[in-house]
């Protein structure tokens, strides 16, 4: 089942697939997707149902497309969870890492990507999107498909220029009994995201989520990532280092999941065959249309907006 959520009527609406060219509209007080997750099973089933006998119709191709989740309670981003090139991993650790983009970042299909000259280079990040049904916390991993609702696309917009600027390199002080003072000083490299992974729009999201009873395995997905038609990545979900199950239990551990969460399930890199990089598109300098593709989910596509 996919499902999405567009601006109709000047509010928000939940719709249901019909066809590749139609949709149908969710009656109140389902307005978002963020609603039909609250609801029971049997709620959300039933409403769904009657969207598609009597629900009015709508073109998908005119459909002015809103971030599937609206209010998202956060949006979790799984960093450098991609095993096609592990050469690129000096050092790191051996379980997920993680960093929260804001839900402010977040638009919908076909909106447009801003951006500033302040913010230097701006390269796209394919990947695929967990939604979480049931929240929980210290989920077991043989547990963990029981909390997805779906499945999704982010573009997770990132600026390199602005991860330099906002790096620190400085002395960490840690505890050192042996010491007269009782310190020691490390030398330490921290880099804060807030800036270059959520500024606004950097997180292009949609257009559909699709429910797990249509896949049963999201670990056997192409994705591709295009700019102005080029093929930049070819990849396959295939090649995660950490599973999604994996990622949504050691999640749960230190911070509890709720319904309408996103996990962003890390960057798809492998080269495509006409060759390049994702961080050679600097969408600042290029501007263009990006697209991100996720067998079986949809095509993610956004114009950039290029401004002073």
């Amino acid at each position: 089942m996919k499902l999405g959520t567009i601006e109709h009527d000047g509010a928000p609406a939940a719709i249901v697939a019909v066809s590749d060219d139609e949709a149908a509209l969710l009656a109140s007080p389902y307005h978002d997707i963020d609603a039909l997750i609250a609801a029971s099973t049997a709620e959300r089933a039933a409403a769904v149902e009657a969207a598609l006998a009597t629900g009015a119709r709508v073109r998908i191709a005119d459909a002015a497309w809103l971030p599937p989740v609206r209010r998202p309670g956060k949006v979790l981003c799984v960093a450098l969870n991609n095993s096609a090139n592990p050469d690129r991993i000096m050092r790191g650790p051996d379980t997920p890492a993680m960093f929260v983009k804001p839900s402010s970042s977040l638009i919908g299909h076909g909106r447009a990507i801003i951006t500033k000259e302040k913010y230097g280079r701006v390269h796209p990040e394919p990947e695929l999107v967990v939604v979480v049904g049931k929240g929980g916390a210290d989920i077991p991993v043989e547990q963990a498909y029981d909390h997805v609702f779906g499945y999704t696309i982010i573009n997770d917009l990132t600026s390199p220029t602005m991860r330099d600027a906002d790096t620190f390199h400085y002395r960490a002080i840690h505890p050192d009994p042996e010491s007269p003072d009782g310190i020691r000083y490390v030398d330490s490299w921290v880099s804060y995201p807030a800036r270059y992974k959520g500024s606004d729009t950097f997180g292009p999201i949609g257009p559909w989520v699709v429910t797990t009873d249509d896949i049963p395995d999201p670990h056997t997905l192409q994705i591709t990532c295009t700019h102005d038609g080029r093929l930049v990545t070819d990849d396959n979900t295939a090649n995660l280092r950490f599973s999604v199950a994996e990622v949504v239990s050691f999640a749960s551990g230190f911070m509890t999941l709720e319904a309408g969460d996103l996990i962003a399930m890390g960057t798809a890199l492998k080269k495509s065959a006409t060759g390049g990089a994702v961080q050679n598109v600097d969408l600042t300098k290029l501007g263009g249309v990006i697209e991100v593709s996720i067998e079986r989910i949809g095509t993610l596509s956004n114009p950039v907006e290029q401004r002073a």
